[in-house]
């Protein structure tokens, strides 16, 4: 293969990366698996031998989300409980953090104990890029490598756009799976609405009041006894509370 067909093919392998970090909208998207992807992706694509991934949940706490091996998840939970190593700093500065080699006096003066535990297990380089929205992280993609060759600033450029991608994935995700929550809630507020009406109806027929007057009973009984006016709803409907005690003031 020549150095063009060379360069066609990454092109082209690049490219069909992006186009799958971006087919977030399918009905069966499983965000895990999508995020697993991208550290696959990852270490293809770049001279990288291992990467992961760290989210901030809605807490603000770092979680881990995924890793291209195990020995990198554990090495993405010693990040998380020392709060130290390049992620940690990558989330909390919205920067990227330049390779870094594990055996310089700034790696181990910054990260101490990620340094050695990391050099134990036979890294010799960390670096991470933000997953973020505009200057707001939500997590941090980690590169390590194993071997002396360096990361050049193409590569970091290319991490920096896949960390891009996958952010707008999964904010794209997290879009719709609030939306629907909303939905649900909204559907579960209107499921009450019609339980309220029909016991504000039934009250309003046998007692002879107008439907605002058997509401304004209705929800005083509610707050008296301090139940649910769903509940108390669901209680006329059913035949559980006599339409009678509503005559009266509550006691």
């Amino acid at each position: 293969m020549t150095a063009e067909q060379e360069r066609l093919s990454r092109v082209e392998e690049i490219t069909s990366v992006f186009v799958e970090l971006a087919d977030t909208l399918v009905a069966e998207f499983d965000v895990m698996d999508f995020l697993h992807t991208l550290t696959e992706r990852t270490t293809r694509l770049l001279p990288v031998d291992a990467a992961g991934v760290i989210l901030l949940n809605a807490q603000g706490r770092m979680v881990d989300a995924t890793a291209s091996d195990e020995q990198t998840r554990r090495l993405e939970l010693a990040q998380i409980e020392w709060q130290e190593g390049p992620c940690r700093d990558c989330i909390h500065t919205g920067a990227p953090i330049p390779d870094t080699p594990l055996d310089t006096h700034q790696a181990e003066e910054h990260w101490p104990r990620f340094t050695e535990w990391a050099a134990e297990r036979g890294f010799a380089a960390a670096a991470a890029v933000p997953l973020r929205l505009r200057e707001t992280a939500i997590g941090a993609l980690n590169l390590f490598r194993t071997r002396p060759q360096a990361l050049g600033e193409p590569d970091l450029r290319l991490a920096q756009a896949l960390a891009d991608a996958a952010t707008i994935g999964i904010l794209q995700y997290r879009a719709i799976r609030d939306q629907t929550l909303i939905n649900e809630q909204l559907e579960g507020a209107l499921g009450t609405r019609v339980v309220i009406e029909q016991a504000k109806g039934m009250l309003a027929e046998r007692l002879d009041l107008t439907p605002d007057e058997a509401f304004t009973r209705l929800r005083a009984r509610a707050r008296h006894h301090q139940i649910l006016l769903t509940d108390l709803s669901h209680q006329v409907i059913n035949g559980q509370a006599d339409p009678e005690q509503f005559n009266a003031p509550p006691a």
